[in-house]
């Protein structure tokens, strides 16, 4: 038995990432049946890739992040959609509004901690070394608008898949 393991020729790994992508998607799709409103203290922070493809944000955005950017969706968004292949919501970003069209595909990360439930995923565009760039997100609640946010010190329920393919 050799400790090497053998390549595959079924992609396991793109196939359990497409799924847990499909969580988001489904996850989005029901705040947008429930009128686009969160239930309880439920917030959504998405970390995405913003050179990836499909990604469509403002070019002063793409210039403050050029490889990766999270937003907040907790109570200052408007007309998200969500479809197969991604979604678009409607932001603030110092004041400034804008739409942001982006793919499952894109996203790295996606975390609800009123639940301490989170995702994080492979890239699925071509790796690129992050550069230097400031904290990503959009306009926030002002203090006292919401609970703080704290983490749990078990490490919070994150899965992350990362089935070592061989390069």
């Amino acid at each position: 038995m050799s400790d090497e393991t053998p390549d595959s020729m079924i992609p396991y790994d793109e196939i359990v990432q497409e799924a847990l992508r499909a969580v988001v998607g489904r996850v989005l799709g029901q705040i947008v049946e429930m009128g686009s409103e969160l239930p309880g203290n439920h917030h959504f922070y998405i970390t995405f890739k913003t050179g990836a493809p499909g990604v469509s944000i403002p070019t002063s955005l793409r210039e403050r992040f050029p490889d990766e950017m999270t937003i907040v969706l907790q109570n200052k968004f408007w007309d998200l959609g969500v479809d197969d292949d991604g979604f678009t919501v409607g932001l603030s970003f110092n004041a400034v509004p804008a739409k942001l069209d982006i793919p499952f595909s894109a996203i790295t990360a996606f975390v609800d901690p009123a639940v301490d439930f989170g995702l994080q995923f492979q890239a699925t565009v071509a790796d690129m070394s992050p550069e230097e760039h400031e904290d990503a997100e959009n306009d926030v609640p002002e203090p006292g608008e919401h609970p703080a946010v704290t983490e749990s010190e078990d490490g919070s329920n994150v899965v992350t898949v990362d089935f070592g393919r061989k390069k």
